[in-house]
């Protein structure tokens, strides 16, 4: 049985990232949307979400830009973030308990509502918004 603790080191953001994408890679439904964006630039991609990861739960501030803009242009839908939310999840909850670790899937829940909102709403009007 893996012993788990909480999110508190820049490691366990790595650990909490690799383990979650590694996952969104294998899914066959959600993994081709990313390969398709990602492509070969996975190892950047990953270091921005450590950046982005280690700032919301471990205040690092090392995170800058948008993550909303690269995520609309991607044709998603709510069962793509169910799927991503559900991945995300049972990650963290493979890895990890604690009061981080549960932060960490309420933000990714919110992030997850707030995207999917926002895609379906510009898609809506699309002459009033431009993405």
């Amino acid at each position: 049985m893996k012993i788990r603790k909480d999110i508190s080191k820049t490691i366990d953001i790595e650990t909490l990232v690799n383990e979650f994408y590694f996952k969104v890679r294998l899914d066959p439904v959600i993994g081709p949307l990313f390969e398709d964006v990602i492509q070969d630039n996975w190892p950047d991609h990953l270091q921005k979400m450590y950046k982005f990861w280690d700032s919301m739960l471990l205040g690092a501030s090392t995170y800058t830009g948008s993550p909303f803009p690269p995520h609309s242009q991607m044709p998603l839908e709510q069962r793509h973030f169910e799927i991503w939310i559900t991945l995300f999840i049972g990650t963290v909850d493979e890895n990890f308990e604690g009061a981080i670790a549960t932060e960490a899937k309420w933000r990714a829940k919110k992030m997850a509502e707030m995207f999917l909102y926002k895609i379906k709403y510009y898609l809506e009007h699309p002459k009033k918004y431009a993405i």
